[in-house]
Order: structure tokens, then C-alpha cells, then sequence
């Protein structure tokens, strides 16, 4: 089921003149998912910056101390409308530090997003288009130079499909992509992001998984404009969408030979949003409560969508949104409480990903050549000798499997 993930090693240890460390002690212990299991990381804003009294810095200390238990990728808030709400004036400084963060505990970063709609700023509105056109494209050129070696990936584009048509707020963008087009903007946004960061990921992103999304990316992809994945939400306020819908969802985007990132993914453990709202964000509850019963079925849904993501070849990324109830749509997503408890969901992902996908400390014993074997999810591990000494090695990353030998002094 999960071929492509793993890895059987051979591996032999040596010592500081080479010779193969025979009938040894070695203890072997996986670091590291090379898969990158992510949520959103937007409660480490205002810690990072200081901004916190002690008790809610406690709290928050707390909660991005289970974070860590699970997760190794994070996406960061880039919505232009509240990232620059007055003009040449963005958060800069703030988000900085909360990416710097997360670098520091060896978690990889993600900006979301460079181009929306949405969350646009109310400055940029009326403006004549050629300016926001030119406003738009020097933005994605000063976050991506800004943030580069921090942020490495981002959501260029988010949301493609409706971007034209979008009718629920007036926004500069959108009349940009009525005047150039949906493939303009995506086109322009593409061009400035990978000028100022070749090395970045850059994605193409949006929740509508229609054959609109598959034409709007065959399109992108004949132009000639270079994505270097996927993205796909899957927000399942409605109920989940079981692994039927979502292996025919997998395979119709897999088509195209890119990396798939599962961006946004939510489970609700309360009551489930009515079937016949289109829009989330058209429905707005002041109360809407975890409950017992929706937290066991939103533990084993968790369990069954990782597992069928997993399975798939294509999938490199899913991302949780977010880590505790009461923050997007205040809809009871999360997989920690709103009074910082574990939910069963919480526990449930964390038996996969540390759990039956992860190798903990093994003790081994070398042969006569200095040699182990352990099989093991692609990742970063650790090899320690009993005589003293640690290595550190990476199996398999980017989908190839490596053998390298272990020295200790």
C-alpha cells in the first residue's frame, strides 16, 4: 500500500578509520518524515513577535508544542489585504519572525497566498488596471525576494477558477483577470515569482475540483508556464468525502505528472455544515460545538483520508486546517479543543504519522562485516553506536532510495 514511501536499508557502519564496526550495538531512530505532513502555523504570528502576556503565551507555547508532535510543513497568512491593509506598509517583520520559527525547529515553510481575489486590499480596488497589475506583480516580487531562504514554497495563484467571475465582494483582481484574463494573471504571477526565487515551489492552488480546475491547468501548462505542483483543497464541512470520491479526485489531477499537495484539509467534529450551501463562508454561526460523537467520526475519517492520500504516488503534501477549534469559519476543525485538549483525531493522526508510519529508537546488531538492515517511511534517521557516536542519514527523500555508510569515532 505504501511502496513508494519506504524503504529496506542495508547499511553499513564503520568506525573513524573505516573499519566496519563487527557484532556492534547500533540504535537506529527515525527523525524525520521525508512526506510532508503540514498545518496551518498561524498562531506562532503573534508569539513570535513577542506580543503575548504570559498566559496566553503559555497557552500558545502549549498548543504549537503538540503541533510539533506531528507535523514538519506549515503555512503561513500572505493574504494581501491584511498583510499590507495600508499600502507599502506590509507585515513584513511580524511574519518574518514567525517563519523563522518554525525554520528553526526543522519545519519546512509554505507563504499562502501570493495572488487572490479575496482578502484583496481595499486600496487596490479602483485603481486603473494597468496599476494593479504592475502593484500585484511587484508584491509577489518583494514577499518571494523578502522571505526567500525562509519560504521556499508558496501559493502563487489561489483559486483560478472563479478568480474572473467571482461576484461576492468588488475586488482589483478580479477585474485584472477580466482584462487579461485568468491566464494572464496566472501567467504574470508564475513569471515574477520564479524570476526572483528559481529555487522555489511554486503552486497553483484552488477547492474546485471540477473538470474547470483540470482545464484551467492543461491551459497553464500549454502556455508553457512552469508549476511545480498541485495544489488541492478539501475542506469537508458537508461530511467527508470518502475514499471512493476522493481516489477519482486523485486520479483525474494526477494525470497531468505533478506533485499533488493537499492544502487544505478539514474535518468538522460537531454538526456538519447543510448541504445546500455553495460558499463556506456563507455559513456564519456564533456557536458550533465539538461533540462526542462527531469526534469519533471525525478521528476515523481523519484516518481513512491520510491513509488513502498516502497511498497515492502522486500526493508529496497534506496539510491540516487548522491545529485547534474556533479559527477558520469557527467551525470545530480543529484536532485540539478550543480549551487545549486533544481531540481522539488528534491521537488517531498521531498513530500514523509517528505511529505506523514512523520507526522509533530499534536496537540492532551488526554482522560480521559491519552491516544492519531495518526497513523504514522515507525520512531522516539517526544510527548511534553503543561505543559513542551518532550519524545522521537521509533514506529515500524525492522518491530515491540511498545507502550510506555510518562513522563513528
Amino acid at each position: 500500500m505504501y511502496e513508494h514511501r519506504t524503504a529496506d536499508i542495508e547499511l553499513t557502519v564503520i568506525d573513524a578509520d573505516g573499519t566496519p564496526l563487527a557484532d556492534a550495538d547500533i540504535t537506529v531512530a527515525q527523525v524525520d518524515h521525508a512526506f510532508r505532513f503540514g498545518c496551518t502555523g498561524f498562531q506562532a504570528i503573534d508569539l513570535a513577535a513577542g506580543e503575548l502576556d504570559a498566559e496566553r503565551r503559555a497557552a500558545t507555547e502549549q498548543l504549537l508544542g503538540s503541533w510539533l508532535e506531528l507535523f514538519n510543513a506549515t503555512t503561513l497568512p500572505f493574504y494581501w489585504g491584511r498583510f499590507e491593509p495600508e499600502r507599502d506598509h506590509p507585515d513584513t517583520g511580524r511574519l518574518r519572525a514567525a517563519a523563522h520559527w518554525f525554520v528553526e525547529r526543522g519545519v519546512l515553510v509554505k507563504g499562502h497566498p501570493l495572488c487572490w481575489h479575496t482578502v484583496s486590499p481595499p486600496w487596490l480596488t479602483e485603481l486603473p488596471v494597468d496599476e494593479i497589475r504592475d502593484l500585484q506583480l511587484a508584491r509577489i516580487r518583494r514577499d518571494v525576494a523578502d522571505f526567500a531562504g525562509l519560504i521556499d514554497a508558496w501559493d502563487v495563484v489561489n483559486e483560478p477558477v472563479i478568480m474572473p467571475i467571482f461576484t461576492a465582494e468588488r475586488n482589483g483582481i478580479t477585474r485584472l483577470a477580466q482584462e487579461i484574463g485568468r491566464g494572464g494573471v496566472i501567467e504574470l504571477a508564475f513569471e515574477a515569482a520564479r524570476a526572483t526565487n528559481r529555487e522555489a515551489t511554486l503552486l497553483i492552488n484552488d477547492f474546485d475540483v471540477s473538470a474547470d480546475y483540470e482545464r484551467v491547468i492543461e491551459a497553464t501548462l500549454d502556455a508553457g508556464v512552469a508549476i511545480d505542483a498541485i495544489g488541492i483543497q478539501s475542506h469537508m464541512h458537508q461530511g467527508y468525502w470518502g475514499v471512493e470520491r476522493t481516489q477519482e479526485v486523485l486520479g483525474r489531477f494526477a494525470q497531468f505528472g505533478l506533485p499533488l499537495h493537499w492544502t487544505e484539509n478539514t474535518l468538522v467534529s460537531g454538526a456538519l455544515m447543510p448541504a445546500h450551501i455553495v460558499d463556506l463562508n456563507d455559513w456564519q454561526v456564533d456557536d458550533w460545538p465539538t461533540t462526542p460523537d462527531g469526534e469519533g467520526r471525525q478521528a476515523a475519517e481523519v484516518v481513512s483520508h491520510y491513509q488513502t492520500l498516502a497511498a497515492h504516488p502522486a500526493v508529496a503534501s497534506i496539510t491540516w486546517w487548522d491545529i485547534q477549534d474556533g479559527g477558520w469559519l469557527n467551525a470545530p476543525t480543529g484536532l485540539i479543543r478550543a480549551d487545549g485538549s486533544t481531540k481522539p483525531s488528534f491521537e488517531a493522526l498521531r498513530g500514523l504519522i509517528k505511529g505506523e508510519w514512523w520507526l522509533p529508537p530499534t536496537r540492532l546488531r551488526s554482522d560480521a562485516m559491519g552491516r544492519i538492515r531495518f526497513s523504514g517511511w522515507h525520512g531522516d534517521y539517526e544510527v548511534a553506536s553503543s561505543a559513542g557516536g551518532t550519524s545522521r542519514l537521509r533514506i529515500g527523500r524525492d522518491g530515491q532510495d540511498t545507502v550510506k555508510l555510518a562513522a563513528f569515532a
